[in-house]
């Protein structure tokens, strides 16, 4: 049985534009952000207190975060690395660290110049911090889904990363498709059995769309009990340590395909459109990667009452 309400952390500003080649100015963000934080999001990834020579694109985070309107109710999130970007956010009063691991060693040295554990290790202080300052905590599983150097990862390994996660403190975990290879039946089983295996976390899952997966994915990761979701306006994103990486699933494609479910998202679809198909391109040069910004909306061609209603 589907749910009837899901959230959708918005992380264009931060895992979509640290994709883009040319430099987006730091006024384009940051009335991106605030015009994110009005659409009905539940959170926005805004940046990343990373150093600025591995992500040139989100040096300016601090400005960046000084510059944002805080709207109530919204979460803002910011990625952070290591302890120097944590005491960076704290600064900045980011109500939330998106915290990462990948879930392969390989792709974990070509991210971060060590293995998983080792990185783990380097996370410990930065957790520490984190829950000494009572900062809401979200461990991300880079590659969980599939990784671009080794295929298919065991769950055995997924279970002791999130196992390790979960012994430090964090209770909230992002299970990633870095490169979107995930299919329903992988998705389905992997976020079943996290869900049996540690019944005291809640998970939610970040997928890309590289091969058109993307929305399937989600449908069965609710069927698993999945309710929160990353995705960017226009399908932004790709990650720069990942081969083949493209863009994260599209905000509008998933609020659309909720909507229509008669799955409250408390989105309003008009306004992020509206951002797919104005805002986002002048921000980066290039249309929007997203079905719903260029065929619109279902309703317009099949109108029904219900559907009227929710549009």
């Amino acid at each position: 049985m589907s749910p009837t309400s899901a959230r959708i952390r918005e992380v264009g500003p931060r895992d979509g534009l640290q994709a883009e080649h040319e430099f987006v100015p730091t006024a384009t963000k940051i009335a991106l952000i605030n015009a994110l934080s009005r659409t009905g999001v539940s959170t926005v990834q805004a940046t990343s207190f990373v150093h600025p020579r591995a992500v040139p694109q989100l040096a300016d985070a601090g400005e960046v975060m000084a510059g944002i309107d805080r709207v109530p109710g919204v979460t803002y999130s910011v990625l952070v690395p290591n302890v120097r970007g944590a005491e960076r956010a704290l600064d900045a009063g980011a109500d939330e660290w998106d915290l990462m691991l990948s879930a392969s060693d390989s792709h974990s040295r070509s991210n971060a110049n060590r293995n998983t554990w080792e990185a783990l290790e380097r996370l410990k202080p930065v957790i520490a911090l984190g829950l000494e300052n009572s900062v809401s905590l979200v461990g991300g599983l880079a590659t969980a889904l599939g990784c671009p150097f080794e295929g298919k990862v065991p769950y055995s390994r997924v279970h002791d990363v999130v196992g390790a996660y979960r012994d430090l403190g964090v209770r909230k975990l992002s299970i990633a498709d870095t490169v979107g290879v995930a299919d329903p039946a992988l998705v389905r089983d992997t976020m079943s059995r996290l869900h049996a295996d540690f019944p005291d976390c809640s998970f939610l899952l970040h997928l890309h769309n590289t091969r058109g997966m993307a929305l399937a994915n989600l449908l069965v990761g609710l069927d698993a009990g999945v309710t929160e979701f990353d995705a960017s306006v226009g399908g932004l994103g790709g990650c720069p340590f990942a081969p083949g990486a493209s863009g994260n699933v599209a905000t509008e494609d998933v609020v659309h395909m909720l909507q229509l479910m008669g799955i409250d998202t408390g989105v309003d679809l008009e306004a992020m459109l509206e951002l797919a198909r104005h805002m986002v391109p002048e921000a980066v040069g290039h249309v929007a990667d997203s079905s719903v910004a260029r065929a619109g909306v279902s309703w317009d061609l099949h109108p029904a009452p219900e559907k009227q209603q929710l549009a």
